[in-house]
């Protein structure tokens, strides 16, 4: 068994590993510096390049609103309409590797060498893996989602000029409360289910397994060697992890965005003062959560405040590190998410959502293949609109939440990684969906509350609560789970984008994350300034595209690694 740790912070292999013979050395190319009491180690250029581009499009942003917001507007619609295709058919191309690694022999290597254990046990490797992956979206989706879809599918299909111009998923259920809730619930399923945990799993196995079984920095440009040689320490390599850079930044910016939106509208809607209706909706003096009827825009100055105080939080935590910080962040937030999970069910109707849970993964599965359909579909707004964005958005975190689930992995095998990875978080999202979104369903159908189907997405969530016992309770213990699932995705954000500018190495400086965390907070607040929740959905899928392709090659790359494990 070795006794010694590769260079900068990455554990040697454990036992027999194939290490690929190279004269690379993790941060060779880095610039170190020392500025008063802060210390610096970049790597040079993906630092340098990644900061400048990312300054410009702020910039940009800011300077000409106007026109950029026409720009995003542009791009979203291009990309999303031009494009679905092929993000559907990758994302069906990741869920089909995964579940072949499964049940091949490859499943038998262990990430870290054959002898490596485990760092972390099942509950804390949960924790952090839930946090950091979909946090932010299950509070804001939760119910949103599922309503959406059913409200849609309720409303049946409509026509203009021979195309659809609703937006409900496949053939809809036009006035079938029962058959509008299945295909409400399958439609959400399917953004929160096996696709996006393939997409995660197959950077985070790519990862860990060229760095803690081949010896190659924790970055994403180690996974091409196979491919490339030693050609991955120069351009080739500096292209792939900029690409890395700001599919995480602008991933990460885009959730951030959606946190503060429902933090703000939380807090507003269970302590602010006014008349929405009337344009004098308030909280702390801010203008803001009013009527879309009213014509008075929402003030900003309330989400900035917001994202300012959380990143001040979030640095607390980054500057504490890995386990004093986000698992001690993470195991709390479970433990509140559990707590209003659990409450919820039990108030919520438990013999109904029950039935709704098996329910529910039947019609999923019934609906799996037409839903994953990538060509001739009619209902062209939902494909596009919806599973266009949402395959480009979990693709933009994929480097951010891979190399976090890495960073938490070594130790298992890769049958244990990937049915953890893909299998269970699906059945626990599901779960989710079916509590939160099936109440809100059986307000509807069964109650004839239309509160939480006529809100607002980030308002959904509190009409729902809002008629179930102890309401103003369980709706601060949501804008609690949203505030902290809020910074331990900006903290394990910094720390991924801190480890791929510094070359792979995972022990640089805490004033470089602190840096990244402050910049992510930054960005967040620019654009929504700029153009709002559009222009970062832009921004993320103007990074998903390219990075899609740097994921469909990285299944290769996987498989050649494994296959030179088992030899």
């Amino acid at each position: 068994m070795a006794d010694e740790s590769t260079n900068q912070g990455i554990p040697a292999p454990e036992g027999p590993a194939d290490i690929i013979d190279t004269d690379y050395e993790i941060g060779q190319d880095n610039i170190e510096a020392k500025i008063g009491p802060f210390g610096l180690d970049i790597h040079n250029p993906v630092f340098f390049i990644s900061g400048l581009a990312v300054v410009i499009f702020v910039f940009y942003s800011l300077a000409l609103p106007e026109q950029a917001s026409n720009v995003f507007s542009w791009l979203f619609s291009a990309v999303t309409k031009g494009f679905d295709w092929f993000f559907l058919s990758a994302a069906n191309v990741f869920v089909i590797f995964c579940l072949l690694l499964i049940v091949t022999p490859y499943g038998s290597v262990r990430l870290g060498g054959a002898d490596a254990s485990p760092d972390y046990g099942y509950i804390g490797w949960f924790a952090m893996l839930f946090a950091a992956g979909m946090g932010i979206g299950l509070l804001f989706f939760g119910v949103s989602e599922p309503m959406s879809h059913f409200s849609s599918s309720l409303g049946g299909t409509s026509m203009e000029n021979g195309a659809r111009t609703d937006w409900a998923p496949l053939g809809a259920a036009g006035g079938d409360d029962a058959a509008a809730q299945r295909l409400g619930m399958a439609a959400t399923i399917f953004h929160w289910g096996l696709h996006p945990w393939a997409i995660y799993a197959v950077v985070a196995l790519a990862l860990a397994l060229f760095s803690y079984n081949k010896g190659l920095p924790l970055t994403l440009r180690s996974a091409f060697y196979p491919l490339f040689g030693e050609r991955v320490w120069g351009w080739t390599g500096h292209i792939i992890d900029t690409l890395a850079v700001f599919a995480t930044l602008f991933g990460l910016a885009t959730s951030l965005g959606f946190g503060a939106e429902q933090t703000a509208s939380g807090l507003t809607f269970l302590f602010g003062s006014g008349d929405a209706a009337e344009g004098t909706r308030s909280f702390m003096g801010i203008t803001y959560g009013n009527s879309e009827d009213s014509g008075v825009e929402n003030n900003p100055l309330l989400l900035v405040i917001l994202i300012s105080a959380i990143t001040a939080v979030a640095l607390v935590s980054v500057v504490r590190g890995l386990d004093g910080g986000v698992k001690v962040l993470s195991e709390i937030n479970m433990g509140l998410a559990a707590l209003l999970l659990v409450f919820v069910f039990l108030v919520g109707g438990p013999i109904f959502l029950l039935t709704l849970f098996f329910d529910s993964i039947w019609a999923y599965l019934q609906n799996l293949v037409a839903l994953s359909n990538p060509f001739g579909r009619e209902d062209t707004n939902f494909m596009q609109g919806w599973t266009s964005f949402y395959w480009a958005w979990w693709i933009s975190w994929s480097p951010f939440v891979g190399m976090f689930i890495a960073r938490v992995s070594r130790g298992r095998t890769v049958r244990e990684f990937v049915i953890c990875v893909l299998i269970i978080p699906t059945t626990v999202c599901i779960l989710w969906m079916t509590v939160f979104g099936g109440t809100a369903l059986n307000q509807v159908v069964a109650d004839g509350y239309e509160g939480a189907k006529n809100a607002a997405l980030e308002l959904k969530l509190f009409y729902m609560l809002s008629q179930l016992p102890l309401a103003t309770i369980t709706s601060v213990i949501g804008i609690i789970l949203v505030i902290v699932f809020f910074v331990t995705s900006s903290d394990s954000g910094s720390l991924v984008i801190d480890t791929i500018t510094a070359g792979g190495k995972v022990d640089a400086p805490v004033s470089q994350r602190v840096f990244w965390c402050i910049f992510e907070g930054a960005v967040a607040i620019v654009l929504l300034i700029g153009g709002g929740l559009a222009s970062l959905q832009s921004a993320v899928i103007s990074t998903g595209l390219p990075f899609t392709l740097v994921l469909l090659v990285m299944c290769y790359a996987i498989w050649k690694g494994l296959a030179s494990e088992k030899r």
